[in-house]
């Protein structure tokens, strides 16, 4: 009855019965789509305050890099380079393996609509795009819940509050407070994810049928599998350039691998890495200041995640979606996939707001992507906290801040007494075995 308290169980159930009554019972299934409807709506209804108080608090930190100097901006250009190339990936993985060719989902939201969107994003220009960054009003940007709009005020805010005030002012406070609130609000919203994930899936099964399942699950195996050569290849690379091992560093991080796993959250891991990367030879400044801006600035995963799932979107409704889009497209999500909170459904809202300020894909196809949003969070917090560790390590080695020996040491401490433990367990029931046979 414990394991029923879990929010990742209830929605596992859920999805089983959606599932059930979208393959013997489509009509009613297919009544069911408000539920997803509602909870979409719900986690929009959070997205430009969301963005304004990340955003603005990540800035008012980001003041330390006057401070820090070259630290600053080699931290700045590593997450920049590393998490556009995690886009690229994302783009390449969807593009060759197109996991949502075939399912023909077009009337999600309606034929005529899937053209007007295709429509839109064939006569936008650049200028049109660079034009519509700018809000009429500071309050109209809100209320008509343009994103990229709300992104520049706070971009805007969060400066001219670092060169105005100082970092203990009533208002950093106020609005570092005021993301708490909606983080909490965003809390209890999750706990009507069953729902939601019970009636985006059974209107998904009941509208195109089991084979629906097919896609997705294609869908979910080739992020897996891309995010976990992404870790080896690029984040072992990265390690490998440092003289370290990538999977010394999995090592030294599996109880919290094992933690962000259970939870689809990379924030319940921040103060054990912080703790841990002190303890295995980083420098505390270094660790102080990369490993939280990573978790706002390098979200690896969450760019795979977004990159993958646009492109889904787009094969799934037959909405035409060219290269020169999807290159338009990539500029975006290296500013929307940036900032926000890396708790589950983190990735899912601010895939929502890419497409909302975007509007070159049918918004309504998030439905298709909401039932398996849980098994998608996991992997994309998994790879985000394991993206930030490295970036600790190989930002701390190339300001000679690590002691490499020191890591080698603290992994090898940190395996030991488990292969102490496993052999003197070995040697006791050895010793139990030949006194038996004496007796």
């Amino acid at each position: 009855m414990r394991q029923l308290k879990k929010l990742h169980v209830q929605v596992l159930i859920a999805l089983i019965l959606a599932v059930l009554v979208g393959i013997f019972a489509p009509a009613t299934a297919v009544k069911m789509k408000p539920l997803g409807d509602a909870f979409i709506g719900l986690l929009r209804m959070l997205l430009a305050p969301i963005v304004f108080c990340a955003v603005v608090h990540g800035l008012s930190h980001a003041q330390d890099m006057r401070r820090l100097g070259r630290l600053g901006a080699k931290t700045l250009i590593y997450f920049e380079v590393v998490s556009t190339l995690a886009l690229f990936v994302g783009l390449i993985l969807v593009n060759v393996f197109e996991p949502g060719v075939g399912l023909h989902a077009t009337h999600i939201t309606g034929t005529a609509k899937v053209a007007q969107f295709a429509e839109s994003a064939t006569h936008m220009t650049v200028a049109d795009f660079l034009l519509g960054l700018v809000p009429t009003t500071l309050v109209g940007a809100f209320a008509a819940g343009n994103i990229l709009q709300v992104l520049l005020i706070a971009i805007l805010a969060g400066i001219a509050l670092n060169l105005s005030v100082g970092r203990d002012s009533i208002l950093l406070r106020g609005i570092g407070e005021g993301q708490r609130v909606l983080f909490t609000i965003l809390g209890f919203i999750m706990r009507l994810a069953p729902l939601g994930a019970f009636g985006a899936m059974a209107a998904a099964v009941g509208n195109y049928g089991g084979a629906t399942l097919l896609y997705l699950m294609k869908l979910v195996a080739l992020y897996w599998a891309g995010s976990a050569a992404f870790i080896v290849i690029v984040f072992g690379g990265i390690m490998a350039g440092c003289g370290l091992s990538i999977f010394s560093v999995l090592r030294m991080i599996r109880e919290e691998l094992l933690l962000v796993f259970g939870t689809a959250s990379g924030e319940v891991a921040f103060p054990r890495l912080v703790q841990k990367l002190q303890q295995a030879g980083c420098d505390e400044v270094v660790v102080g200041f990369v490993l939280p801006a990573g978790y706002s600035f390098n979200l690896d995963g969450t760019g795979i995640y977004m990159a993958m799932s646009v492109g889904f979107i787009a094969q799934a409704t037959d909405t035409p979606f060219s290269l020169a889009q999807q290159l338009a497209l990539l500029g975006v999500l290296m500013l929307t996939s940036k900032g926000g909170t890396t708790v589950a459904g983190g990735a899912f809202i601010k895939l929502a707001a890419t497409m909302e300020s975007v509007r070159a894909l049918p918004l309504n196809g998030l439905g298709l992507l909401f039932g398996i949003d849980r098994l998608m969070a996991t992997c994309t917090a998994l790879t985000n906290m394991i993206g930030n560790t490295v970036a600790v390590l190989a930002i701390a080695r190339w300001e000679g801040a690590l002691d490499a020996d020191q890591f080698r040491a603290y992994v090898k401490e940190k395996s030991e007494p488990r292969e102490l433990e496993a052999s003197r367990r070995a040697l006791a029931a050895q010793f139990e075995s030949q006194q038996s046979s004496t007796k």
